[in-house]
């Protein structure tokens, strides 16, 4: 059996169901079953709990030879995490796989880093076998901006010219997948990219190209873009850790591709265009 938490999100679903699909036993931990009916038609076993309840997260792990740790990005992420680790300790759990990121590294001072690092560390210090999946910015993040690209074509987000090697959901999922069903992944971390580095420019090209249609990127001031954020996240921890990110991407941080999925995958990684074509509906 294998447990995927964070199951109702872009790429737990695509997780959940890829396993189920190929004849694995699968059950997702999610808060409500309500949230999860699509999982259920898909044929993954539900275990309704909270992340927080150690009596919630043992049950679920119960019979469970493989677990996936996904939690969103959160001021007490790394307690949770700390919580599912014992928990699958005390469980019997064999080896589980955490959705991490590429920037999971002790001298970057961003807390979503600092968070995904720590919880790296306790998981390799816990006994467990452990692989790490650390993709790169999402390109489904841009789903957030389909709204204005309909009505205005525009976008709009506080990047300057900083650049990106995104990488598709889908492909942070089959990763996992692979890891998950095929030997030899154990104390391995993998760095997934897409296939090109991009400014958020080129991507307004390619949103241009595939709609049929002007689409303009633009430069958001970056205090008045945390302050429209802030409407819509519901802490200031978050927004101040995601404004920071975009800090970092402004001033020319970026990560340059990898071959990393290419050599697992045995082909070569969703691109940008690929994307915007696949999710065509949300943008026209």
């Amino acid at each position: 059996m294998i447990l995927i938490t964070g199951a109702t999100g872009k790429t737990g679903t695509h997780l959940a169901k890829q396993l189920a699909a190929s004849g694995r036993k699968v059950r997702a931990l999610v808060r409500t079953a309500d949230k999860a009916s699509a999982l259920s038609a898909a044929g993954v076993s539900i275990a309704a709990g909270n992340g927080d309840s150690p009596t919630d997260v043992a049950a679920a792990l119960k019979g469970v030879s493989s677990a996936v740790l996904i939690y969103p990005n959160a001021e007490h992420q790394l307690a949770l995490e700390k919580l599912f680790v014992d928990q699958a300790v005390a469980a019997g759990v064999k080896h589980i796989v955490k959705l991490s990121s590429p920037e999971a590294l002790e001298h970057m001072k961003n807390p979503v880093h600092q968070t995904h690092y720590r919880s790296e560390q306790y998981i390799k210090k816990s006994g467990l076998a452990w692989t790490m999946v650390r993709p790169n910015f999402f390109m489904q993040n841009f789903l957030g901006n389909a709204a204005t690209i309909k009505s205005e074509g525009k976008f709009y987000l506080p990047m300057g010219d900083g650049r990106a090697a995104m990488t598709d959901t889908r492909d942070a999922a089959a990763v996992i997948a692979q890891v998950l069903t095929t030997p030899g992944h154990e104390g391995k971390s993998y760095d997934i990219t897409g296939p090109a580095v991009l400014s958020f420019a080129d991507v307004a090209g390619i949103f241009s190209k595939v709609l049929g249609k002007p689409v303009t990127y633009v430069n958001q001031d970056a205090a008045a873009y945390k302050e429209f954020l802030g409407k819509y996240l519901k802490s200031s921890w978050h927004n101040d850790a995601v404004c920071d990110i975009f800090r970092e991407i402004r001033e020319g941080y970026f990560m340059p591709t990898t071959n990393t999925f290419q050599e697992l995958m045995g082909r070569e990684p969703i691109s940008f265009e690929q994307f915007v074509r696949d999710y065509q509906a949300a943008f026209s």
